[in-house]
């Protein structure tokens, strides 16, 4: 059910139940878990584009995040039977177990374009086992007015919602076939990560660069992260309005920049950064959210093909003097990526992490290092 009252039955799945929150489409063809599971989607139901979900089961090792950040998704085909050697079940029992709400059969090409053209909007999904559309079984009008009454995603800071309950250190590394998750055991640098909703993978990728890395809550103070003696900060991904969680964290990042340690900022912290330095951000039509999303680096020429999930953006024209836009949407010439003159501090609106993939743009990890050796 929409906000706007357009309704959408098909057949649940997963867990049953009722959750409110603003619909968005993802464009991916993989990645499904660490799609549901990256904290930046609190307060969202997906819908995927990508109509056979489930042909990879699910497990333990491909989660972003403790306990998953969305509300529920809808998807075009029953879910498909798990069909992966990695799997440790199929998405249907993890769905039930991880409390997400889904409702398949849904004409999802429909469903988008409706996105596309009105904007990102609130909605419901329901699911009761033993109901039935036709027939009475849904209260439409009590499902209506509680999709109209969700809170706008505007305003809203959902960074406090997500972040950590307190400091911790990691130093798990990325996956490998035949090996898993590995461990940093030495460490060449220090890195303090500000945690807004921060994905696990990020965190593996600075481990496997050889960073040790001191995880802080999304409103830990500039004093507090730099008694740490950190050789870098990094700025995490996160869900809501950045002008929200702006309030605390910007005075804080202004507060870092200062310092003169390289920064990196992804989506969220990208977005922060920008603010701390004066420029603006603004909710976005429907976002970017998908696997296949291609980006100009505007100084070498070069296009990526990257993973986005956000729903705001900063408004290069704000942009104030000294802090130079790297990095273009190809699809609708926003920005994606900006540095600051002089100073080793940069950040990118996208996903280089790629976790779902692809790996295009790995390199701005070691570019992150490499600021910190020198």
């Amino acid at each position: 059910m929409l906000a706007d009252g357009g309704v959408f039955p098909g057949h649940g799945a997963g867990a049953s139940g009722v959750a409110e929150g603003e619909l968005c489409f993802n464009t991916a063809m993989t990645g499904y878990q660490e799609i549901l599971t990256d904290p930046s989607y609190a307060g969202q139901i997906i819908c995927f584009t990508f109509p056979h979900i489930g042909n990879t089961g699910a497990n333990d090792e491909d989660m972003e995040s403790l306990v998953p950040a969305a509300r529920g998704l809808v998807l075009r085909a029953s879910i498909t039977e798990a069909a992966n050697f990695r799997a440790s079940g199929g998405l249907d029992q993890w769905l039930k177990a991880q409390k997400l709400i889904a409702v398949t059969g849904i004409d999802t090409r429909k469903l988008t374009r409706r996105l596309r053209q009105q904007g990102a909007m609130n909605g419901v999904v329901a699911h009761d086992p033993d109901g039935k559309f036709e027939g009475g079984k849904f209260d439409l009008d009590a499902l209506r007015d509680r999709a109209a009454s969700a809170p706008s995603m505007e305003g809203l800071d959902l960074a406090r919602e997500v972040t950590c309950e307190g400091p911790f250190e990691w130093d798990q590394t990325c996956w490998a076939l035949g090996r898993g998750h590995g461990q940093m055991t030495d460490p060449k640098r220090h890195v303090v990560a500000m945690d807004f909703g921060a994905k696990h993978n990020i965190l593996r990728c600075l481990a496997d660069l050889g960073c040790r890395v001191s995880v802080v809550t999304a409103s830990t103070g500039a004093a507090d992260i730099l008694a740490h003696k950190p050789d870098g900060i990094f700025l995490s991904n996160g869900p809501g309005d950045p002008a929200a969680t702006g309030q605390y964290a910007t005075p804080v990042i202004r507060e870092l920049v200062a310092s003169g340690l390289p920064i990196f900022g992804i989506c969220l912290g990208h977005q922060m950064l920008a603010l701390a330095l004066s420029a603006q951000t603004k909710k976005m039509h429907h976002g970017h959210r998908g696997a296949n999303h291609p980006v100009k680096d505007l100084e070498t020429g070069k296009v990526e093909i990257t993973s986005q999930n956000h729903g705001f953006v900063v408004d290069a024209g704000t942009l104030p003097g000294g802090v130079t836009a790297t990095h273009v949407s190809l699809f609708d010439g926003s920005l994606e990526g900006l540095r600051v003159e002089g100073k080793p501090v940069f950040s990118v609106q996208y996903h280089p992490e790629a976790s779902p993939g692809p790996h295009d743009a790995h390199y701005l990890f070691q570019r992150f290092f490499d600021m910190m050796e020198s």
